[in-house]
């Protein structure tokens, strides 16, 4: 075995099936749910061993590009990331990041990969990457069939054909999400689970995608050809991308292809499309309950508590999900994600802000959270990141008082630049040019507090910007 295969990584979706943990600033695949990684993290270093594997390839949206930057320092990786204007959904990303390696590489074999999955049994992946490099070099689109644990209802099944080569199957035909008799018979049949990974010859995925719809592939070609840079990331040009149809990889070709193939594989893998599919991948106590933070249960059972900072105690309650962050508190029946799909868009409705941001926000050089507010202040901590600076800037309707906590700062006010030390503080006055730095090694930490009659983010005139913000 030659040729090495090009991982390409999607990590563009918002995610909101696991609300209020995953929001539209900072969605699953960013969190850290089972252990100090985010399974972004977990995805990268799953398709790291260089014997195998070429520098990955990472397509996501323009408001996820530094923490992408700042997960892949994380771990030690490099990666070339694309960055999509919109989002069109997984046919045209995957359609880019086809063309991207196939200007790489004529001959390029890509695996596409998406972010927000976990696989517990990493040597079971990799052999069936493996299985199926020989048959995606032989001109088959080859997806990832799952072997069943349960008759489970919210994944579409494969219906394994014909061998082609090895343990590689043709696919007979891909089956949407069933009920739960339809899901039991299919198991019993000998289904598989649709994992929504794939692995191609990128010229070959190009001319199936473009014998079901030309325009899309022409427009997802000239965004790559037409693509500029900007701060290291390759930035797809925004006309052409944005005439691509919005659909999936699978309706746009896998239900189509007669290339189609399928390797089965038994690799503890889940789309963690749920709370409960959180549930079922954490540790549990006697009683069958797991805990992400402080929780205390009694005569509870098979209840699931993530929590970012309050106790969570439970009693006399079973199979219950409890999510408290700091702005917003989730108590969900285990089994009904659709309830909470529902749920989510009703929020969308009365409060959308809930479902967009934390309170939390994070920034490329670091982030912000709000601790208080009133009609004429708000007090924020920010955290600065070592070698990280904010964009030079003023405000209109408001004043800021900086004092240090942790760290050192740099802070530049009008033609002054003076070094501000723990427990020592700075006054910007409204309409002063201003700046915050951190020159160390250890984070800054600090809290502002702001006065005015304005607060909005929309009142902050950037001056200069490190990463180019309009």
């Amino acid at each position: 075995m030659n040729r090495r295969i090009i991982p390409l990584i999607m990590c563009g979706g918002a995610g909101t099936r696991l609300w209020p943990a995953s929001r539209e600033v900072h969605p699953k695949q960013f969190l850290s749910l089972f252990g100090a990684r985010s399974t972004f993290q977990d995805t990268l270093l799953r398709v790291s061993d260089a014997t195998l594997f070429e520098r990955p390839v990472i397509i996501t949206n323009n408001a996820y590009r530094f923490m992408v930057l700042e997960q892949l320092a994380e771990i030690g990786l490099e990666a070339d990331v694309l960055l999509e204007p919109m989002r069109r959904d997984s046919g045209p990303a995957i359609a880019a990041g086809a063309a991207f390696a196939e200007a790489r590489d004529k001959d390029a074999i890509v695996l596409a990969l998406a972010a927000d999955h976990v696989v517990r049994d990493t040597p079971a992946f990799l052999a069936a990457c493996r299985e199926g490099l020989t048959a995606a070099e032989a001109g088959h689109i080859v997806t990832f069939g799952v072997q069943p644990e349960r008759a489970a209802t919210e994944y579409g099944y494969i219906n394994p054909g014909e061998v082609i080569s090895g343990k590689v199957r043709a696919v007979a035909k891909f089956v949407e999400k069933p009920d739960p008799v339809t899901a039991a018979g299919y198991v019993e049949a000998g289904y598989l689970w649709n994992s929504g990974n794939f692995m191609f010859r990128a010229a070959v995925l190009t001319d199936e995608y473009r014998k079901v719809d030309a325009d899309s592939v022409r427009a997802v070609t000239d965004a790559v050809t037409k693509a500029g840079t900007d701060l290291g990331f390759v930035k797809l040009d925004e006309a052409a991308f944005g005439s691509a149809k919005s659909i999936s990889i699978d309706y746009a070709v896998m239900e189509k292809t007669a290339r189609a193939a399928v390797v089965p594989v038994a690799c503890g893998w889940s789309d963690v499309g749920s709370w409960h599919a959180v549930w079922e991948l954490s540790s549990k106590d006697g009683d069958g309950n797991a805990a992400r933070g402080a929780a205390v249960f009694e005569d509870s059972r098979n209840c699931n508590v993530s929590t970012d900072r309050a106790l969570v105690a439970l009693e006399g309650v079973d199979d219950l999900v409890v999510v408290a962050t700091q702005d917003a508190v989730l108590v969900s029946r285990q089994q009904d994600a659709n309830g909470l799909k529902r749920l989510v868009a009703k929020l969308k409705a009365v409060a959308p802000q809930v479902t967009e941001d934390h309170i939390r926000v994070h920034r490329p050089w670091g982030s912000y959270q709000s601790v208080d507010n009133g009609d004429r202040h708000q007090v924020k901590r920010i955290i600065v990141k070592p070698g990280g600076r904010l964009s030079l800037q003023k405000h209109h309707h408001r004043a800021e008082h900086w004092i240090v906590v942790r760290g050192t700062a740099q802070v530049t006010v009008n033609e002054l630049v003076k070094t501000v030390h723990e427990n020592e503080s700075v006054y910007i006055p409204i309409g002063a040019v201003h700046r915050l730095e951190n020159p160390g090694k250890i984070q800054l930490e600090l809290i502002e507090v702001q006065t005015g009659s304005y607060f909005g983010e929309d009142d902050i005139i950037r001056i200069e910007d490190d990463y180019q913000r309009s």
